[in-house]
């Protein structure tokens, strides 16, 4: 595959307890544990940082599928979700991930056909798919 853009970020310090920055300076950040998993808090983690990356890639998947169908989208958000959990044989951990999808002003139907036409085209969609679960939620307003 050619990339178009590649990130790169480079996280030091101690893993979800240190710092995290983009190679052009943008994305400057402490890191800490949630106080869910034993953490002080206070700083963002690799969950809120995939959370904001899915639901932004999504959204544009969304905006991008719609424009070719020729339906303008005004009113219209994505807010992701992301669980981190120990897997079934408590080995390691995984993810899950619920993708919360609101569209104004547009029937549930086409939401709907929307919403599954981006998931077959978005990145983080793509890259997920088979490894970790995802789940819809389409509403309408």
């Amino acid at each position: 595959m050619p990339s178009i853009y590649t990130a790169v970020a480079t996280a030091s310090g101690d893993g979800r307890n240190g710092h995290a920055l983009s190679s052009d300076g943008i994305l400057d950040l402490e890191l800490a544990t949630p106080k869910e998993m034993g953490g002080a808090g206070g700083a963002t983690n690799p969950e809120q940082l995939f959370a904001a990356g899915y639901a932004a890639c999504f959204h544009s998947a969304l905006k991008m599928v719609a424009r070719g169908r020729k339906i303008e989208l005004t009113d219209s958000s994505v807010t992701a979700e992301v669980g981190i959990g120990p897997t079934a044989d408590n080995t390691g951990f995984a993810l899950e991930v619920t993708l919360r999808v609101e569209i104004g002003q547009i029937d549930q139907a086409t939401a709907d056909e929307l919403v599954e036409a981006a998931h077959g085209v978005c990145p983080y969609s793509n890259a997920t798919r088979g490894n970790v679960p995802v789940t819809l939620e389409t509403t309408v307003g």
